[in-house]
Protein backbone atom coordinates (compact mmCIF):
# COMPACT_ATOMS: atom_id res chain seq x y z
CA UNK A 1 0.00 0.00 0.00
CA UNK A 2 3.32 2.29 -0.82
CA UNK A 3 1.78 5.91 -0.98
CA UNK A 4 -1.16 5.39 1.36
CA UNK A 5 0.63 5.82 4.93
CA UNK A 6 1.05 2.09 5.25
CA UNK A 7 5.10 2.22 4.82
CA UNK A 8 8.19 3.92 5.68
CA UNK A 9 8.89 5.08 2.76
CA UNK A 10 5.38 7.42 2.51
CA UNK A 11 5.29 10.83 3.22
CA UNK A 12 3.80 12.88 6.19
CA UNK A 13 0.41 13.77 4.50
CA UNK A 14 -0.12 10.02 3.96
CA UNK A 15 0.78 8.51 6.72
CA UNK A 16 -1.31 10.80 8.87
CA UNK A 17 -4.29 10.38 6.72
CA UNK A 18 -3.83 6.42 7.10
CA UNK A 19 -3.36 7.14 10.71
CA UNK A 20 -6.79 8.84 11.00
CA UNK A 21 -8.41 6.84 8.43
CA UNK A 22 -7.16 3.41 10.57
CA UNK A 23 -8.76 4.91 13.51
CA UNK A 24 -12.29 5.44 12.34
CA UNK A 25 -11.56 9.37 11.47
CA UNK A 26 -12.77 9.57 7.75
CA UNK A 27 -14.04 13.01 7.44
CA UNK A 28 -10.47 14.88 9.34
CA UNK A 29 -8.27 12.27 7.24
CA UNK A 30 -10.34 13.61 3.56
CA UNK A 31 -10.01 17.27 5.25
CA UNK A 32 -6.04 17.11 4.67
CA UNK A 33 -6.14 16.31 0.90
CA UNK A 34 -6.86 19.15 -1.47
CA UNK A 35 -9.52 17.79 -4.34
CA UNK A 36 -7.34 19.58 -7.20
CA UNK A 37 -5.78 16.61 -8.44
CA UNK A 38 -7.82 13.09 -9.92
CA UNK A 39 -5.79 11.29 -7.31
CA UNK A 40 -6.21 13.50 -4.19
CA UNK A 41 -10.03 13.91 -5.19
CA UNK A 42 -10.49 10.12 -5.13
CA UNK A 43 -8.83 9.38 -2.24
CA UNK A 44 -11.13 11.82 -0.78
CA UNK A 45 -14.34 10.15 -2.21
CA UNK A 46 -12.74 6.90 -1.46
CA UNK A 47 -12.22 7.72 2.34
CA UNK A 48 -16.07 9.09 2.51
CA UNK A 49 -17.40 5.79 0.90
CA UNK A 50 -15.72 3.92 3.37
CA UNK A 51 -16.97 6.40 5.88
CA UNK A 52 -20.40 5.04 4.70
CA UNK A 53 -19.64 1.32 4.84
CA UNK A 54 -18.49 1.33 8.45
CA UNK A 55 -21.00 3.96 10.00
CA UNK A 56 -23.64 4.31 7.65
CA UNK A 57 -23.64 7.71 7.57
CA UNK A 58 -22.42 10.78 5.58
CA UNK A 59 -23.98 9.59 2.17
CA UNK A 60 -24.37 13.07 0.68
CA UNK A 61 -21.00 13.98 1.50
CA UNK A 62 -19.40 10.78 -0.20
CA UNK A 63 -21.61 11.17 -3.59
CA UNK A 64 -20.13 15.23 -3.65
CA UNK A 65 -16.88 14.02 -3.60
CA UNK A 66 -17.15 11.24 -6.15
CA UNK A 67 -18.62 13.66 -8.43
CA UNK A 68 -15.57 16.05 -8.20
CA UNK A 69 -13.62 12.77 -8.56
CA UNK A 70 -15.36 11.79 -11.78
CA UNK A 71 -15.05 15.26 -13.64
CA UNK A 72 -11.24 15.51 -12.27
CA UNK A 73 -11.00 12.11 -13.98
CA UNK A 74 -9.03 12.52 -17.77
CA UNK A 75 -7.62 9.01 -18.47
CA UNK A 76 -9.24 5.56 -19.04
CA UNK A 77 -7.66 4.67 -15.82
CA UNK A 78 -8.57 7.26 -13.48
CA UNK A 79 -12.19 7.05 -15.18
CA UNK A 80 -12.07 3.85 -14.25
CA UNK A 81 -10.83 3.95 -10.86
CA UNK A 82 -13.88 6.51 -10.07
CA UNK A 83 -16.69 4.18 -11.61
CA UNK A 84 -15.17 1.81 -9.42
CA UNK A 85 -15.62 3.75 -6.68
CA UNK A 86 -19.18 4.37 -7.85
CA UNK A 87 -19.91 1.05 -7.51
CA UNK A 88 -19.36 0.68 -4.49
CA UNK A 89 -20.74 3.44 -2.94
CA UNK A 90 -23.89 1.73 -4.71
CA UNK A 91 -23.13 -1.17 -3.08
CA UNK A 92 -23.03 0.07 0.46
CA UNK A 93 -26.04 1.92 0.16
CA UNK A 94 -27.67 -1.52 -1.48
CA UNK A 95 -26.15 -3.37 1.73
CA UNK A 96 -27.26 -0.99 4.55
CA UNK A 97 -30.91 -0.67 2.96
CA UNK A 98 -30.73 2.80 2.10
CA UNK A 99 -31.86 2.50 -1.35
CA UNK A 100 -31.79 -0.27 -3.66
CA UNK A 101 -28.92 0.84 -5.85
CA UNK A 102 -27.80 -2.81 -6.82
CA UNK A 103 -27.89 -2.20 -10.63
CA UNK A 104 -26.05 0.98 -10.71
CA UNK A 105 -23.16 -0.65 -8.77
CA UNK A 106 -23.55 -3.24 -11.31
CA UNK A 107 -23.07 -1.32 -14.32
CA UNK A 108 -20.62 0.81 -12.61
CA UNK A 109 -17.93 -1.96 -11.87
CA UNK A 110 -18.63 -3.26 -15.59
CA UNK A 111 -17.58 -0.03 -16.60
CA UNK A 112 -14.77 -0.05 -14.58
CA UNK A 113 -13.94 -3.37 -16.02
CA UNK A 114 -13.91 -2.21 -19.33
CA UNK A 115 -11.50 0.82 -18.42
CA UNK A 116 -9.03 -0.91 -16.19
CA UNK A 117 -6.49 -3.02 -18.13
CA UNK A 118 -5.72 -6.11 -16.91
CA UNK A 119 -2.69 -6.13 -14.65
CA UNK A 120 -3.38 -2.63 -13.21
CA UNK A 121 -3.07 -2.19 -9.56
CA UNK A 122 -6.39 -0.99 -9.62
CA UNK A 123 -7.83 -4.37 -11.30
CA UNK A 124 -7.19 -6.23 -7.58
CA UNK A 125 -9.55 -3.49 -5.83
CA UNK A 126 -11.93 -3.93 -8.57
CA UNK A 127 -11.99 -7.92 -8.31
CA UNK A 128 -12.71 -7.78 -5.29
CA UNK A 129 -15.93 -5.57 -5.17
CA UNK A 130 -16.98 -7.75 -8.09
CA UNK A 131 -17.16 -10.45 -5.36
CA UNK A 132 -18.81 -8.45 -2.99
CA UNK A 133 -21.56 -8.04 -5.09
CA UNK A 134 -21.75 -11.48 -5.82
CA UNK A 135 -21.91 -12.88 -2.14
CA UNK A 136 -23.87 -10.12 -0.75
CA UNK A 137 -26.43 -8.89 -3.40
CA UNK A 138 -26.52 -11.94 -5.99
CA UNK A 139 -26.03 -15.03 -3.33
CA UNK A 140 -23.42 -16.54 -5.89
CA UNK A 141 -20.83 -17.89 -3.32
CA UNK A 142 -19.07 -19.74 -6.34
CA UNK A 143 -18.51 -16.34 -8.58
CA UNK A 144 -17.82 -14.62 -5.32
CA UNK A 145 -14.95 -17.01 -4.89
CA UNK A 146 -13.33 -16.77 -8.35
CA UNK A 147 -13.45 -12.85 -8.04
CA UNK A 148 -11.85 -12.90 -4.35
CA UNK A 149 -8.94 -15.39 -5.92
CA UNK A 150 -8.16 -12.99 -8.49
CA UNK A 151 -8.09 -10.13 -6.27
CA UNK A 152 -6.05 -12.15 -3.73
CA UNK A 153 -3.53 -13.14 -6.58
CA UNK A 154 -2.94 -9.27 -7.88
CA UNK A 155 -2.69 -8.09 -4.28
CA UNK A 156 0.09 -10.53 -3.87
CA UNK A 157 1.35 -9.77 -6.70
CA UNK A 158 1.38 -5.70 -6.21
CA UNK A 159 2.29 -6.09 -2.46
CA UNK A 160 -1.07 -4.40 -1.69
CA UNK A 161 -1.50 -5.67 2.41
CA UNK A 162 -4.45 -3.94 3.13
CA UNK A 163 -6.55 -5.44 0.24
CA UNK A 164 -4.58 -8.94 0.99
CA UNK A 165 -6.54 -8.62 4.67
CA UNK A 166 -9.83 -8.70 3.13
CA UNK A 167 -9.25 -11.28 -0.10
CA UNK A 168 -8.48 -13.57 3.16
CA UNK A 169 -10.91 -12.68 5.39
CA UNK A 170 -13.89 -12.99 2.68
CA UNK A 171 -12.47 -16.21 1.03
CA UNK A 172 -12.18 -17.64 4.69
CA UNK A 173 -15.81 -16.65 5.25
CA UNK A 174 -16.75 -18.49 2.40
CA UNK A 175 -15.12 -21.85 3.55
CA UNK A 176 -16.48 -21.27 6.92
CA UNK A 177 -19.60 -21.75 4.84
CA UNK A 178 -18.58 -24.35 3.37
CA UNK A 179 -18.16 -26.15 6.53
CA UNK A 180 -13.60 -25.80 6.29
CA UNK A 181 -12.95 -25.01 9.84
CA UNK A 182 -8.86 -25.64 9.10
CA UNK A 183 -9.13 -23.37 5.67
CA UNK A 184 -11.59 -21.03 7.46
CA UNK A 185 -8.89 -20.48 10.46
CA UNK A 186 -6.13 -19.67 8.65
CA UNK A 187 -7.82 -17.05 6.39
CA UNK A 188 -9.18 -15.03 9.56
CA UNK A 189 -6.06 -15.59 11.11
CA UNK A 190 -3.97 -13.88 8.07
CA UNK A 191 -6.31 -11.44 8.09
CA UNK A 192 -5.87 -10.56 11.71
CA UNK A 193 -2.56 -10.48 11.50
CA UNK A 194 -1.94 -7.91 8.68
CA UNK A 195 -4.29 -5.47 9.72
CA UNK A 196 -2.66 -5.37 13.18
CA UNK A 197 0.47 -5.13 11.31
CA UNK A 198 -0.80 -2.36 9.46
CA UNK A 199 -2.13 -0.80 12.26
CA UNK A 200 -5.93 -0.66 10.38
CA UNK A 201 -7.48 -0.35 13.85
CA UNK A 202 -11.39 0.44 12.49
CA UNK A 203 -10.77 -3.31 10.68
CA UNK A 204 -9.07 -5.41 13.39
CA UNK A 205 -12.59 -5.70 15.42
CA UNK A 206 -14.67 -7.35 12.58
CA UNK A 207 -11.51 -9.48 11.62
CA UNK A 208 -11.57 -10.48 15.77
CA UNK A 209 -15.21 -11.73 15.45
CA UNK A 210 -14.93 -13.30 12.03
CA UNK A 211 -11.76 -15.83 13.52
CA UNK A 212 -14.29 -16.13 16.80
CA UNK A 213 -16.75 -17.14 14.63
CA UNK A 214 -14.23 -20.51 13.56
CA UNK A 215 -13.02 -20.94 16.44
CA UNK A 216 -14.27 -22.78 19.47
CA UNK A 217 -14.77 -22.03 23.28
CA UNK A 218 -12.99 -19.95 25.22
CA UNK A 219 -10.78 -18.77 22.78
CA UNK A 220 -14.22 -17.58 21.04
CA UNK A 221 -15.28 -16.16 23.87
CA UNK A 222 -11.93 -14.04 24.11
CA UNK A 223 -11.58 -12.91 20.69
CA UNK A 224 -15.02 -11.03 20.78
CA UNK A 225 -14.70 -9.52 24.08
CA UNK A 226 -11.40 -7.86 22.61
CA UNK A 227 -13.61 -7.27 19.51
CA UNK A 228 -16.15 -5.43 21.42
CA UNK A 229 -13.26 -3.65 23.76
CA UNK A 230 -12.41 -2.09 20.26
CA UNK A 231 -16.04 -1.21 19.02
CA UNK A 232 -16.57 0.64 22.21
CA UNK A 233 -13.34 2.77 21.95
CA UNK A 234 -14.29 3.79 18.33
CA UNK A 235 -17.73 4.73 19.05
CA UNK A 236 -19.70 1.86 17.71
CA UNK A 237 -17.70 1.58 15.09
CA UNK A 238 -18.25 -0.40 12.12
CA UNK A 239 -22.15 -0.58 12.98
CA UNK A 240 -22.89 -3.87 11.83
CA UNK A 241 -21.35 -5.47 14.28
CA UNK A 242 -23.65 -4.08 16.66
CA UNK A 243 -26.04 -7.05 16.45
CA UNK A 244 -23.04 -9.30 17.38
CA UNK A 245 -21.23 -7.63 19.88
CA UNK A 246 -23.77 -5.50 22.20
CA UNK A 247 -26.40 -7.90 24.09
CA UNK A 248 -29.90 -6.82 23.17
CA UNK A 249 -30.25 -5.81 26.59
CA UNK A 250 -27.62 -3.35 26.55
CA UNK A 251 -28.55 -1.80 23.48
CA UNK A 252 -31.58 -0.56 24.73
CA UNK A 253 -30.34 0.68 28.22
Amino acid sequence: MSGNGTTASDDPLQTAVWRLRSRACWVDAATLLRPDTPATALQRATLLTERCLYTERGWEDAEDALRAAEALARSDEERGAAACERGQLAYAATLHGVRDRADEARAALGRAAALIPPGAPGRDLLDFRRGLLAENLAHAPQAARAAYRRAHAGAVAHSNPLLLSFTWRHLAGLALRDGELAEARHGFTESLRIREELGYLVGTAPALVSLADAESEPESSRLREEARRLFRLLGGVPTWLADQLIPPAAATA
